[in-house]
């Protein structure tokens, strides 16, 4: 699988860009029931919201084959390849929950921030893709991206651990300067299970907290180029990986057979 022209350039121009339905009805429905098993582990890398319910559980394609699967997909590295021109290894694999009435806000930040003052990352060559395991809606805590934002390099952020957030007037100006015709500079891209969303790690993002009964699981992976490999390690391995093996992508087919086999049928 490959990016277009029209994608591509989508991606330059804007920081982002959406894959609609790019995985099957039986492949999100594997990955849904393997989120479910995943969230309910007691392990450092689960982390829950004040209220004990699921908030992000990090590094677990190291602990499921399904999602072992999802990180060697083809569908999700070669268009990062072809961003790039060059290998790519898993910076960070990680599923956020955002659950029905309970799933909390996620500030204003730009990921690279915290790749390059917590991990040493050299330079912001990592792309961020999210794939929907639930309908994301505008009333369910979607993510909220600025356009253009990742043009803005370096911006300087307040540590509020696990992010470098950014200050009110940070985010007014360059909301402002990404205004389009309709007089907005925020997008929440929204869609149906199996879509994916790239996004730049420099693009400035945050996430309202859900408020309604719809479950919003997404899970993210972050490729970096294999030459942009991180050059600290002050966070924990399962948080910033330190493996910078060229991911070596599986066939197309790998989720849709491993469903088969565990005999998990399609919603």
């Amino acid at each position: 699988m490959t990016l277009s022209a029209e994608q591509l350039a989508t991606f330059d121009a804007e920081g982002y860009t959406v894959l609609p339905r790019c995985f099957s009805d039986a492949e999100v429905t594997l990955l849904r029931h393997e989120a479910e098993t995943v969230l309910k582990h007691n392990r450092p890398e689960v982390w829950r919201e004040k209220s004990g319910a699921p908030r992000t559980a990090f590094a677990i394609h190291r602990f499921s084959d399904a999602f072992s699967l999802l990180a060697r997909h083809p569908r999700l590295i070669e268009p990062v390849r072809q961003l790039f021109g060059e290998d790519v290894y898993v910076h960070q694999f990680k599923l956020n929950a955002k659950a029905a009435f309970e799933g909390d806000v996620w500030q204003w930040h730009q990921d690279f921030g915290a790749w390059q003052r917590d991990d040493g990352m050299p330079q912001p060559r990592a792309v961020n893709i999210a794939v929907f395991l639930d309908e994301v809606m505008p009333i369910n805590g979607p993510l909220l991206l600025i356009p253009k934002s990742h043009r803005a390099r370096n911006i300087d952020g307040t540590t509020a651990y696990p992010l470098w957030t950014l200050d009110k007037e940070t985010v007014t100006r360059l909301v402002l300067d990404a205004e389009g015709e309709d007089g907005i500079g925020v997008v929440a891209p929204t869609g149906k299970p199996g879509t994916v969303l790239l996004f730049h790690g420099n693009l400035v993002h945050a996430a309202p907290p859900n408020i309604t009964p719809y479950p919003r699981k997404v899970v993210y992976l972050t490729l970096n180029t294999v030459a942009n490999r991180i050059t600290k390690s002050t966070r924990a391995e399962w948080l910033a990986h330190q493996d910078f093996t060229p991911i070596v992508p599986v066939a197309d087919d790998a989720l849709a057979e491993y469903a088969r086999t565990r005999r998990v049928a399609a919603a």
